[in-house]
C-alpha cells in the first residue's frame, strides 16, 4: 500500500485545529467551551474538511510531472495550465490521529545518502476552478506563498529530480485559510492521503506527537517594520497587551490588573480616531493616546500572547521582535517548533485560569534571568520566525532530523545562539588523531593595565614556532589600550579584543579570531616561561587534547576535621588541577564555559574575581572524567613586578577563597569531578647524560 504525507502551513489551520473534536475534550479548556459554544458548532459545520484542505506538502503522490522545473517562469498562476475539479470529485477523509513517523511515514523513500539530507520535490503549479470556472483561491499565489517556494527551491533540500524526492510540495496557496474554498480545495488534494500537517495553531487535542509540526503564525508586519535592536534589561512598561479584539472576559482582567499596578501595566486595543490614510494595524491606542505598533512592544519587558478566535496567534512573533518576553495564555497551544524550541527559556506560560496572577507570577523571576529570556526572545525571532525562509527551512530540518536522527542537529544547535558561530568545531573528546602541527596554537593573555609586563609576555611567546596568532583580551573599560605603534613588532597576527565589562570569565570567551584548535590561556605577568617550554606544552597537548596541559599544579584536600574541600598550593606528589595562568587547552572548552557552566558558577566566578581557572578544571573533568596534565618542573610564577604583600597567592584570604570556590563547585557540579594523579611530563632527553644539541627542548627552567 502506498504511503503519502503532506504536510502544510496555513493561518486558518489554527482556526479548524482547536475545534474538530471539542467534543473530545470538554474539560481540557472549560473556559474557551462556555464562552464560544455557538460560534464553535457553527465554526465546525462550515469548515468540517478545513484540516484536510490546508495542505502544503505531501509524500508519494500517484503521479506527478517529472519535466516541470520549479523556475521563477513558471510561479505564476496566470500563466499555468487549467484544472476542472467536478463537483462529484471525492472529497479525503479526516486524518488519522493514530498516525506517526514510523506508522504513516515511509522513510525507505528517502533512503541514505552521504549528505543526510531529504530531498524536496515542488509540483508544477496548476490554476484550479469548478466546474463553472471559479477559482478555489481567490488569491491566487501570495507573495508569502511564492517567498516560502523559493525559500525551498533555492535551498539544499530542494531537487528538481522526482526520482529522487521523498517530499512534494503542492502547487496550491493554503497559506490563509480565509482565502480559500474549503470544500473545492478538499477536492484539489484529494489524492492526498495520510496529512503530515504545518499549522499555525495546533492545538493538544488534534496534534501529533513527532508527526505533525507546529510552525508560526507568519508576520508580514514584523518582516516590513525593521526594528533597532535593543540591549536587555530593564524597560518603561513591566506588562504590556497589545492585541485587538480580545475577548471581554480577558479585557476585564487586564483591565483589572492595570487598575491594581497603575503604570507598570500597558492595555492597548484598536484605535478608533485615526486620521484618514493612517494604517490601523500599525497603530494601538489606550484612553485616546496612539502608540506605533510594533514599536512600543519594545517598551515592555513582558507582552501578553493571548487566545483569540484562532490559537495561534501573528502577535507571537511580533513580541518576539522586539525582545520582549512572550506570555503566552492560551491553554492546549503547541507553541512553534516546540519539538525542538526550548520555550522556556524564552517566554512564560500562564494557564489562563491564572491570569489575574499574572503580574505576580511575572514578578517573581530574577532580572539576570529576565535578561536572558529577552536575549533568548530576539534570537528566536531572527532564527526561525523573522521571514517565511527561516520557517520553511526549520520546518524541514526538524522533518529531515527525523529521517535521519544519527545526523540531527543537538538540543543546542537549535537552541544556543551561540552554536551558529561553533556548531563546527569539533568535540575534542573524538579526534581520532593526534592533531596535526602545522595550525599552531592561539595564545590569549588577558590584561587589564600591566603594559609593561604584558608587552614582555608578548615578545617571549612570539618566540614559540607553533604560536598561530596572539590575542590580547582588554579588560580594562576605563583605560583604552595602547597606541597601535607602541606594540612589540611580531611576526604572527597581534589583536586587541576590548571587552565591555571586567570580568575574568572574558578569558574563556569563544573569540572569532581563534582560529586554531589549540589555546593558551596565559596571564599578563607570566613572562618566566621559555619558548622551549611553551613549545613542549604545546606538543603534549596534541598527544592529549582533551586535557588541559599546565605549568603551575594544585591540588584539593579533603579537610577531615572542617568536613569540607580544602584548597593546596603546597608541592605535593600529587595534582589534581592546573592553573590557566599559563595552560593549553581546546577551544571546545571555551564554548562549554560560556554556555554550558553549571549553575551559576560563571556569575560567582565573576562576581568574586576569583577562581576562573578552577571553573575551568572542574568542567574539563566533569566532561572528560580525566585529569590534568602539568609540564616542566618549575616551581614558582610569582610577578616579577609585585612584591610578597602583592602576591594573591601569599594571601591566606585568597587561599580561603579558593578553598570555598572548591566546595562551592563541587555543590554545584553534585560531585567532586576533578581526579588526582602522580606524573608530570617532562621531555625524553630531559634529565640524560647527551649533548644539549641533541634534545628537542633544551631550554627548559629546572628546580
Amino acid at each position: 500500500m502506498e504511503k503519502k504525507t503532506w504536510l502544510s502551513r496555513a493561518i486558518g489551520l489554527s482556526m479548524c485545529a482547536s475545534v474538530k473534536y471539542s467534543a473530545r475534550g470538554p474539560a481540557l479548556i472549560p473556559r474557551m467551551k462556555t464562552k464560544h459554544r455557538i460560534y464553535y458548532i457553527a465554526l465546525f459545520s462550515v469548515v468540517l474538511l478545513g484540516l484536510i484542505a490546508t495542505g502544503m506538502f505531501q509524500f508519494w503522490p500517484h503521479s506527478i510531472e517529472s519535466t516541470a522545473d520549479w523556475s521563477v517562469e513558471r510561479r505564476s498562476v496566470h500563466d499555468s495550465p487549467l484544472v476542472h475539479l467536478p463537483a462529484s470529485s471525492p472529497i479525503p477523509e479526516r486524518g488519522d490521529l493514530s498516525c506517526r513517523m514510523h506508522t504513516c511515514f515511509d522513510v525507505y523513500r528517502c533512503g541514505y545518502n552521504p549528505k543526510n539530507r531529504i530531498k524536496v520535490y515542488i509540483y508544477p503549479l496548476r490554476r484550479y476552478v469548478d466546474e463553472l470556472g471559479a477559482p478555489i483561491s481567490s488569491t491566487g499565489l501570495s507573495r508569502e506563498y511564492n517567498e516560502l517556494l523559493s525559500a525551498i527551491s533555492d535551498s539544499e533540500f530542494y531537487t528538481d529530480d522526482v526520482s529522487r524526492a521523498c517530499l512534494f510540495i503542492p502547487s496550491i496557496d493554503v497559506l490563509n485559510q480565509n482565502s480559500l474554498r474549503i470544500r473545492e480545495t478538499a477536492q484539489a488534494l484529494a489524492q492526498l492521503h495520510r496529512a503530515l500537517l504545518a499549522g499555525g495553531g495546533f492545538s493538544t487535542w488534534t496534534y501529533r506527537q513527532g508527526y505533525d509540526v507546529s510552525i508560526p503564525v507568519y508576520s508580514p508586519l514584523s518582516a516590513e517594520v525593521e526594528l533597532p535592536k535593543k540591549q536587555p534589561g530593564p524597560r518603561p512598561y513591566f506588562v504590556l497587551s497589545s492585541q485587538t479584539a480580545v475577548h471581554m472576559e480577558y479585557r476585564a482582567e487586564l483591565e483589572a490588573l492595570k487598575a491594581e499596578n497603575g503604570e507598570a501595566v500597558l492595555i492597548l486595543d484598536k484605535c478608533t480616531n485615526l486620521s484618514e490614510g493612517v494604517s490601523p494595524t500599525r497603530k494601538r491606542c489606550y484612553k485616546g493616546q496612539v502608540y506605533d505598533y510594533p514599536q512600543t512592544l519594545q517598551e515592555s519587558t513582558f507582552c501578553v500572547v493571548l487566545r483569540g478566535a484562532r490559537l495561534g496567534q501573528a502577535v507571537l512573533s511580533d513580541v518576539l521582535q522586539a525582545g520582549c518576553v512572550p506570555v503566552i495564555i492560551a491553554d492546549s497551544y503547541i507553541l512553534p517548533f516546540s519539538e525542538v524550541l526550548d520555550w522556556k527559556r524564552a517566554s512564560v506560560v500562564v494557564p489562563e485560569d491564572k491570569l489575574s496572577e499574572m503580574y505576580s507570577i511575572l514578578k517573581s523571576i530574577p532580572q539576570r534571568q529576565v535578561e536572558e529570556m529577552q536575549r533568548q526572545a530576539h534570537w528566536f525571532w531572527e532564527a526561525y520566525f523573522s521571514s517565511m525562509k527561516a520557517i520553511a527551512l526549520a520546518t524541514l530540518q526538524i522533518i529531515n532530523d527525523r529521517i535521519y536522527p544519527y545526523a540531527a542537529r543537538s538540543y543546542e544547535q537549535w537552541n544556543d545562539p551561540s552554536v551558529v558561530k561553533w556548531s563546527r568545531v569539533n568535540s575534542p573528546l573524538f579526534l581520532p588523531l593526534i592533531p596535526p602541527r602545522s595550525p599552531g596554537f592561539t595564545a590569549v593573555v588577558l590584561t587589564y593595565d600591566r603594559v609593561e609586563s604584558l608587552f614582555r609576555v608578548i615578545t617571549e611567546i612570539s618566540k614559540v614556532p607553533s604560536l598561530s596568532k596572539l590575542l590580547v583580551v582588554w579588560n580594562n573599560q576605563n583605560k583604552s589600550p595602547p597606541e597601535e605603534s607602541l606594540w612589540p613588532k611580531i611576526t604572527v597576527p597581534l589583536k586587541v579584543v576590548r571587552t565591555t565589562e571586567n570580568k575574568l570569565s572574558n578569558r574563556f570567551f569563544p573569540y572569532d579570531e581563534i582560529e586554531t584548535e589549540a589555546v593558551l590561556a596565559i596571564d599578563d605577568d607570566i613572562i618566566m616561561l621559555t619558548s622551549d617550554e611553551l613549545q613542549f606544552g604545546y606538543e603534549v597537548w596534541r598527544e592529549f587534547p582533551d586535557r588541559l596541559v599546565g605549568y603551575p599544579g594544585r591540588l584539593h584536600l579533603w579537610d577531615h576535621e572542617m568536613s569540607k574541600w580544602k584548597y593546596e598550593s603546597e608541592w605535593t606528589n600529587e595534582v589534581s588541577m592546573v592553573l590557566t595562568g599559563a595552560a593549553f587547552y581546546h577551544k571546545y572548552f571555551n564554548y562549554l564555559y560560556t554556555y554550558k557552566m553549571p549553575g551559576d558558577i560563571k556569575n560567582w566566578v565573576d562576581a568574586h574575581m576569583n577562581c576562573e581557572d578552577i571553573a575551568m578544571n572542574f568542567l574539563v573533568a566533569n566532561i572528560t572524567g580525566k585529569a590534568p596534565i602539568k609540564v616542566t618542573p618549575r616551581k614558582k610564577f610569582k610577578c616579577p613586578e609585585c612584591t610578597a604583600i602583592d602576591g594573591l597567592s601569599l594571601d591566606q584570604t585568597h587561599m580561603v577563597e579558593r578553598s570555598e570556590c572548591i566546595n562551592k563547585f563541587a555543590s554545584v557540579f553534585g560531585m567532586m569531578p576533578l581526579k588526582v594523579v602522580e606524573h608530570r611530563a617532562d621531555p625524553v632527553l630531559y634529565k640524560d647524560d647527551f649533548p644539549e644539541k641533541l634534545k628537542s627542548f633544551p631550554n627548559i627552567g629546572s628546580l
